[in-house]
């Protein structure tokens, strides 16, 4: 089953799940780390694949934020509501994009969750693909990710 979701910077993601997919996070023990582009997120134990890794969070965009949409960690959760994710509890705000990411992004009742696309090894860094707009506002068009670092 296919669904499309705005994403980051309102861009239309489609994204695929199972009929059964629980919407809500398993407490998997999860590190903000060095990353190759600043922090990141990285898991200290394995994670399998279809699982809710952890649930993208913040508070509720101002006009302005949503006129502008400029932010880092603009979020759209629908066609009219954003969410500001800089905020101190949102770990998961330091998932980094990547052109092969390992998550991917499902929005439910305007709520952000991050699944694992594959099972995640202990030491790996969670990512998911930002999308074209973001990449090209904020990374300049120029990837960072592990994949085009190389």
């Amino acid at each position: 089953m296919c669904s499309p979701h705005a994403g980051r910077m309102g861009r239309k993601i489609m994204v695929s799940f199972p009929m059964k997919r629980r919407f809500a996070p398993v407490p998997f023990r999860l590190t903000v780390l060095r990353s190759h582009s600043g922090r990141g997120l990285f898991t200290q134990e394995r994670i399998p694949k279809g699982s809710c890794v952890i649930e993208y969070i913040g508070r509720p965009a101002t006009a302005k934020q949503i006129k502008e949409n400029r932010g880092k960690y603009l979020f759209w959760t629908s066609d009219t509501s954003m969410i500001d994710g800089n905020i101190p509890a949102n770990t998961a705000r330091f998932i980094n994009h990547s052109c092969a990411p390992n998550c991917e992004i499902s929005i439910r009742k305007r709520r952000i969750y991050i699944f694992a696309l594959r099972t995640i090894q202990p030491g790996e860094e969670l990512s998911y693909d930002y999308g074209e707009e973001y990449f090209d506002i904020h990374l300049a068009g120029s990837c960072r990710c592990a994949k085009c670092s190389r």
